[in-house]
């Protein structure tokens, strides 16, 4: 399976992983009135687990090359990559407007989770979607936990 890869850099992980960080560094900057999601996390250990999770999921994403890839293009993978883009910024704008309920929660938690994992299916990186997998699951218990049975 390794023979399949090489190390190289992925620009467009790079560029997925930037665009979603974006309203991440607005909302750290500029917090909303209502900020539900400054607390103290009840999942620390999780919260510790996901975080490396996340370092190897960006670090696959934009240095692991299956080299049976095509150049990017519009596939039914990237088309949903972008729907789930485009969720999660509309999750970010109801937060700003005060709509904070458990589905804006779960859109901000999942939406990037998912746009990561569709990249990583059309970009046939699957070694990517090891870390992936285990970063959704960590932040969807922190959510959950934090923020939705709370």
């Amino acid at each position: 399976m390794l023979k399949k890869y090489k190390f190289g850099f992925e620009p467009w992980g790079l560029f997925l992983f930037i665009i979603i960080m974006i309203p991440n560094f607005f909302w750290f900057i500029f917090p909303p009135r209502e900020d539900v999601l400054r607390t103290d996390s009840a999942t620390k250990t999780i919260d510790v687990i996901g975080s490396v999770f996340q370092v190897l999921m960006i670090a696959t994403l934009c240095t692991l090359k299956n080299k049976e890839s095509k150049k990017i293009r519009l596939t039914p993978c990237i088309i949903i990559t972008a729907v789930c883009y485009l969720l999660y910024i509309t999750g970010w704008i109801f937060y700003y407007c005060d709509i904070t309920g458990k589905s804006i929660i779960l859109v901000l938690t999942l939406a990037p989770c998912l746009a990561f994992l569709f990249f990583a299916i059309d970009r046939k990186n699957r070694i990517a979607i090891i870390p992936v997998s285990v970063f959704t699951l960590c932040h969807l218990v922190y959510s959950v936990v934090n923020f939705v049975i709370r």
